[in-house]
């Protein structure tokens, strides 16, 4: 996983407290940003595409849950 391109969101708060994703051929991958060497969750793209964009629709809102 060395040569992976890691990246946090544009709007991240840049306090380490955040995820980092990275993506390759097959799936989308997770870490913690502050735990870089720690476990990493990954996700197929096509699970990834609905869990954006039940985000996206509010989906996880908290008056939604």
């Amino acid at each position: 996983m060395g040569n992976l391109e890691w990246r946090t969101a544009r709007r991240s708060a840049n306090n380490g407290a955040c995820v980092e994703l990275a993506a390759t051929a097959r799936q989308i991958l997770i870490r913690d940003s502050k735990d870089q060497d720690g476990p990493v969750i990954g996700y197929s793209d096509d699970s990834w595409r609905r869990f954006i964009a039940a985000a996206k629709a509010g989906r996880f809102d908290p008056e939604q849950l």
